[in-house]
């Protein structure tokens, strides 16, 4: 067993501390393991690690416990990935509250070079589970896409089939531990995901999906994906939720239209008619809006001129769309005084252009 891995279980154990200040006590010790080495009084200098989070890493006692989770991991066939790691989902990385580790289990690639999470109601009816086989049907000719949704009833359980069905691999992100599948009707569905892309979740083994696990699982299926496709939603519920967690994160969001009397079509076209979501009746849309259709080679190309390490992440970032300048400072982290000589050498570069309204995009 790695001491790596049970230094970085047992950080994610320790009740009060929370997803971002963890991640600020990682950055500032080196490492997990250091966390746990540093005495009370040098975690109390690390900014916003006061006394009571101090206390609570120095007499913690979830080594035990971090191994048991190493244990079960093992014994499932699982993997433990935390937010340092390649494995890790790197698009989900960039949101402030990303979770520190995730529980996984399947064969799919969380780096996928595309990734669409789909979400709704849980009564889906006939035209939402047209659409989506339609729709995935023809994305059968892409290269290197997952599906994601949530596993539940109605329109997530409709993805995943239709994945499965068309052999694109889904995955389903859990509001429980992955030791159990809810609801327990998809058992066999989430077996055969395990093999044709996999199970995701924050939780520990044991946890339950109870009520507030749902809203942030829902953060999840909104950051891990390039964008967020809403097939049928009421005027209130988890769908939605998804939606305005994704336009928070400034991940594009999608949704299709239905009659203005159709209950199950209130939600979408609440966002289209608030311009919170772009319509789309077909995979040609999804793929126009997400530039799923430009070769790869030609995006090779541009990877091959020398970036270092801030430029790489403006790369990154201007990928999937183009962003203005203070949404690319507070995504990258990098002062926003910084930036523009980034960009100019960018431009100069031939990666980028500039836009009115101080907006950026690859060119």
């Amino acid at each position: 067993m790695q001491n790596s891995a049970l230094y970085e279980v047992a950080l994610s154990l320790i009740p009060g501390i929370g997803n971002v200040l963890t991640k600020q006590l990682v950055s500032y010790c080196g490492s997990a393991q250091e966390v746990f080495k540093k005495p009370r009084g040098k975690l109390m200098k690390i900014p916003n690690i006061g006394p009571k989070i101090a206390d609570a890493i120095v007499g913690s006692k979830v080594l035990n416990q971090a191994e048991e989770e190493l244990n079960n991991a093992e014994r499932l066939g699982a993997e433990i990935l935390f937010y340092t790691s390649s494995a890790y989902p790197k698009r989900l990385s960039k949101i402030i509250n990303a979770p520190i580790l995730l529980y996984y289990k399947g064969e799919a690639s969380l780096n996928a070079d595309k990734v669409l999470s789909i979400v709704g109601t849980r009564r889906a009816t006939n035209y939402g589970r047209e659409f989506i086989e339609k729709l995935v049907a023809e994305f059968k000719t892409l290269d290197d896409l997952i599906i994601v949704s949530g596993l539940a009833y109605g329109i997530d359980i409709q993805a995943h089939k239709v994945s499965l069905k068309h052999n694109i691999p889904t995955v389903g992100v859990m509001a429980n531990g992955l030791d159990m599948v809810y609801p327990a009707d998809h058992k066999e569905t989430a077996r055969k995901m395990i093999e044709q892309g996999g199970l995701l979740t924050e939780n520990k083994f044991g946890t339950k999906p109870d009520a507030p696990k749902f809203p942030e699982r829902n953060r999840i299926i909104a950051g891990i994906a390039d964008a967020v496709l809403v097939v049928e939603a009421t005027a209130s519920g988890g769908a939605l939720i998804t939606a305005e967690i994704a336009n928070s994160f400034d991940i594009d969001v999608m949704a299709l239209p239905g009659g203005i009397h159709q209950k199950s079509s209130e939600g979408c076209n609440k966002l289209i008619k608030e311009h919170k979501a772009h319509l789309v009746t077909s995979a040609a849309d999804v793929i126009s809006l997400l530039n799923w259709d430009i070769p790869k080679n030609t995006l090779k190309k541009k990877l091959t001129i020398a970036l270092d390490q801030e430029e790489q992440i403006i790369y990154d970032l201007l990928t999937s769309k183009e962003h203005q300048i203070d949404e690319l400072s507070y995504k990258s982290r990098i002062p926003i005084g910084k930036l523009p000589a980034i960009l100019l050498n960018m431009e100069l570069k031939g990666l980028l252009k500039p836009y009115p309204g101080q907006k950026y995009k690859l060119i």
